[in-house]
């Protein structure tokens, strides 16, 4: 007789979740696998989110691979309860779904902050817009087009790529941020000012260490007042305060939560049978809420549970944050703080060029670095860190580039 095929449901349309599946079915793995999202689209790629409201991406073009043959696709499906002891799903139809191993690929929200005034009758006002799915892409491009002045309310990845985009709309796009410096999770001061004065030759304009603290308008909105009391007139807003992993429906279930989902080494979650990855999995403390580590999460859970290698253990990632918006780019990695122990500082700036080049090194090895508006040497560099290899005699040359003044 033959036994009941194993079944593996995948919560979550993400990056995450779409790169489970791909790595799963390549690696042999034997289940019936179904990939459950909220939205009806297949799994994309929200990084590129902002190319796609300048058109340089089609929504279709950012759709990610699931591999071949690929999962049975639910999507405009949303999963609202899981009963980890019944290993069941709910869906918001009713359904029930039933499971044999379940991987919680749920990613974030976006972080709305405490605006006076956000809302009119329970909802936010017109012209108020998140960007974190193709629908918000949607909304936002529609509202572009009878806008001619934007206000961006976050300087992190998403906000200088929102208002990057917005400027290449024709838009003239003020940003403001409650850092020193734009991109403070990833950027030292230093490139953080290189940055903003990137944005500034694209038409940006950038208030660091400023508070946005009401909005005004209605039914909608017409100015953003600072802290400070400072009134910027706007015809949109674009709130790009972070985002939050999304762990309700875990928490729901009686799962252990923190900040994420709390997993181990294993990616496994408090209950048999139940794992999570990416943007919602919290691991030895960690969020990491970057692409690269939710794909170094999913390609070990995938060796786990396809059989590959069952004894894949993830350990952590060093991760690398990203941006290539248009002329802006940047990478940056690991520890680059000025005043670590035991590390020197390598530093070359080109006003010319505009780029902005730093190694933080512990000895012979690289511990961090960044570089802003030349990555030339992003992939040797980059390398060298995730593999901890030893550096050549004279890292400089790995920067260095004819015009360039050493700080």
């Amino acid at each position: 007789m033959i036994g009941t095929p194993r079944r593996i449901a995948v919560v979550g349309a993400g990056l995450a979740g779409a790169r489970f599946c791909q790595r799963f079915q390549e690696l042999g793995g034997d289940a019936e696998l179904t990939l459950y999202g909220a939205e009806p689209r297949p799994a994309y790629n929200r990084v590129l989110l902002a190319d796609v409201l300048t058109g340089r991406y089609t929504p279709e073009s950012i759709t990610l691979p699931c591999g071949e043959p690929g999962p049975e696709l639910r999507t405009g499906n949303e999963v609202v309860g899981l009963e980890p002891a019944a290993r069941t799903l709910l869906l918001a139809t009713g359904e029930r779904a039933e499971y044999d191993e379940v991987v919680l690929a749920t990613g974030a929200n976006p972080v709305l902050p405490p605006l006076r005034g956000l809302y009119a009758d329970g909802t936010p006002l017109a012209g108020v817009h998140s960007l974190r799915t193709l629908a918000d892409c949607a909304r936002l491009a529609e509202d572009v087009v009878r806008s001619e002045r934007a206000v961006v309310i976050g300087g992190g990845v998403l906000g200088v790529s929102a208002a990057r985009a917005l400027a290449a709309l024709g838009l003239a796009v003020e940003v403001v941020h409650q850092a020193p410096h734009l991109v403070e999770r990833h950027l030292d001061e230093q490139a953080g000012q290189a940055l903003r004065t990137a944005v500034f030759a694209l038409g940006v304009t950038v208030y660091p260490d400023n508070r946005a603290r009401a909005l005004h308008g209605g039914p909608r909105v017409t100015a953003v007042e600072l802290a400070s009391g400072y009134v910027l007139d706007t015809d949109l807003v674009v709130i790009a305060c972070g985002v939050r992993p999304r762990t309700g429906l875990a928490h729901t279930a009686g799962l252990t939560v923190r900040r994420g989902v709390i997993v181990d080494d294993r990616l496994a979650a408090s209950a048999p049978g139940v794992y999570a990855i990416g943007d919602c999995a919290e691991h030895r403390g960690t969020v990491h809420g970057l692409a690269g580590p939710a794909w170094d999460q999913a390609d070990v859970l995938a060796a786990r549970l396809s059989g590959a290698d069952p004894g894949a253990t993830y350990t952590g990632s060093r991760p690398l944050s990203r941006l290539n918006a248009g002329p802006l780019e940047y990478a940056a990695f690991g520890e680059v703080g000025d005043d670590l122990p035991g590390t020197d500082v390598l530093r070359l700036a080109d006003a010319t060029r505009g780029s902005y080049k730093k190694l933080v090194l512990r000895g012979d090895r690289l511990v961090g670095g960044i570089l802003l508006g030349d990555l030339a040497t992003v992939g040797d560099l980059t390398r060298a860190y995730e593999r901890d290899e030893p550096l050549p005699a004279d890292p400089l040359q790995l920067i260095v580039t004819q015009g360039a003044a050493q700080w």
